[in-house]
């Protein structure tokens, strides 16, 4: 009998506030390469690459879908699917939307349930401890990763190990969940030897966390099913229907369904695992100085100790501090105590409340074709670089509001212009009118880089009206 491999269903729907100013909405940490010199996103794909797994389904925001497409291009792997969703409505729907889709596809297949945003530095032991859970999981189980803890952390949900399941080797009942404590309930949790993290991580079947589901709460499959019966086909990306999918309830799995089921089981593992959920857990991951600081990027000290800095251009020197995470990108800096570094969600509630777009976007736009940088804005006008991939092109767009100078600094650029077509070498420039319909193409080998000049009387992304769009967009 040929046993179905797993389907590892990747969870990207975390924004990452509590790393900001690096990571915002538009890009949040999974995205980023904040660990090492790939993102976080990429080593999650990696560690389910082999024989034992199947493609992965990924639930991620629509507003991000060409990220996730892009991190599976750059690989060279293969999604099963991208199943968007239009807001987020936390993991227990999300979770209803892959197993509902794999009942059709791969029925007889185990869900291995990952966020995209968490580091595990021991892929062999994550490996034996899935080997370990899957007997459970065939029988029914909904098996969770329980860390065993290496200091009390109040940043982590626990859980209680219960008794050993019969029959079934190394894996045990799940005693209760218990949220993040504060410091003396942690130290008692660890101290007791029968608590470990919750790493939010899960094996079970399609079928099993359905059943349990339907039981708990029933509402969230019916409204996520007939999201998806609803859903937009989009090359490799299924778009949940937003008007229905808004409605089900927001519930982490944990809320929904392990908390009310008695066929929660946990498996402990020891495998150097992180949420890098706050600036000071990266400086554990990093390699420190003889003062203790981890210092990325263009940065000098003097009588500087334990502190995390990184600059992402600009060059950052700190004197006499001790204790701090210092974190600089082009548009924002962030100084905290390494001690209240959980509290930086709560500048980010400051920019949402204010009206303001620092939390949402950085100064270096991601889009399908490629990226853009916005160099120098003022009153009436907005200076850009513009750098678009091998074989690709913008939309063929107009605007009511701005005029735009194209001038190309390297590669070679095919410019619509109205009914014109212009090929644009080094060096050489055209100027699109206020009104006229037009399009940037990279039909070369290598990157095109653009310097654009935008002015009118309103420069604002809103002002782009959209009559073709490889991607699309509207």
């Amino acid at each position: 009998m040929t046993v179905a491999p797993i389907t590892p269903v990747i969870l990207s729907g975390g924004a990452g506030s509590r790393l900001w100013p690096m990571s915002r909405q538009s890009r949040p940490k999974q995205f980023l390469d904040i660990v090492s010199d790939r993102s976080l996103f990429a080593d999650t794909i990696e560690r389910v690459a082999g024989d034992q797994f199947a493609d992965p389904v990924v639930i991620c925001h629509d507003d991000h879908r060409f990220l996730v497409a892009e991190e599976f291009r750059v690989l060279a792997k293969r999604a099963q699917s991208i199943i968007c969703e239009p807001a987020s409505r936390n993991t227990a729907p999300a979770i209803a939307a892959a197993a509902i889709s794999l009942l059709d596809t791969a029925p007889e297949t185990l869900m291995l349930v990952m966020p995209s945003d968490h580091l595990i530095q021991d892929v062999l032991a994550f490996l034996r401890a899935i080997d370990i859970a899957i007997p459970a999981a065939r029988s029914g189980y909904l098996v969770t990763f329980g860390i065993n803890p290496e200091r009390p952390e109040t940043g982590f949900g626990y859980i209680e190990v219960g008794q050993k399941i019969d029959g079934i080797s190394e894996t045990y009942h799940v005693s209760q969940f218990a949220e993040k404590p504060d410091e003396s309930r942690a130290a008692n949790y660890v101290k007791s030897g029968s608590h470990v993290w919750n790493s939010g991580i899960f094996l079970f079947s399609p079928t099993a966390y359905l059943k349990e589901l339907d039981i708990a709460q029933p509402e969230i499959r019916s409204t996520v099913a007939a999201s998806i019966k609803a859903a937009q086909q989009d090359s490799m990306f299924v778009r949940l229907d937003a008007e229905i999918f808004t409605c089900v309830s927001a519930f982490s799995i944990d809320v929904a369904v392990l908390e009310r089921t008695s066929m929660a089981a946990v498996v402990r593992v020891k495998m150097g695992w992180s949420d890098v959920g706050v600036w000071s857990a990266l400086s554990d991951l990093r390699e420190m100085d003889g003062s203790g600081n981890v210092l990325l990027g263009d940065v000098l000290t003097y009588e500087t100790n334990n502190s995390f800095i990184r600059s992402d251009g600009r060059l950052v020197a700190a004197v006499g501090v001790n204790d701090l995470v210092i974190v600089a990108t082009d548009d924002a800096i962030l100084v905290s105590p390494k001690k209240r570094v959980q509290d930086v969600r709560q500048i980010v509630a400051q920019l949402e409340g204010l009206g303001r777009e620092e939390h949402i976007t950085h100064s270096c736009i991601h889009r399908p074709w490629g990226v853009y940088q916005n160099l120098r804005k003022g009153p009436g006008f907005l200076v850009k670089e513009i750098i678009v991939k091998p074989g690709a092109k913008l939309s063929h767009q107009l605007h009511h509001h701005r005029a735009e100078h194209w001038i190309v600094v390297t590669g070679q650029a095919v410019v619509t212009a109205g009914t014109a077509t212009l090929v644009l070498n080094e060096g050489e420039s055209t100027y699109i009118p206020i009104g006229t319909p037009h399009r940037l193409e990279n039909r070369g080998t290598s990157s095109l880089h653009v310097i654009e000049v935008q002015s009118g009387s309103h420069i604002s992304e809103q002002d782009i009206v959209r009559m073709e769009d490889d991607f699309s967009r509207v």
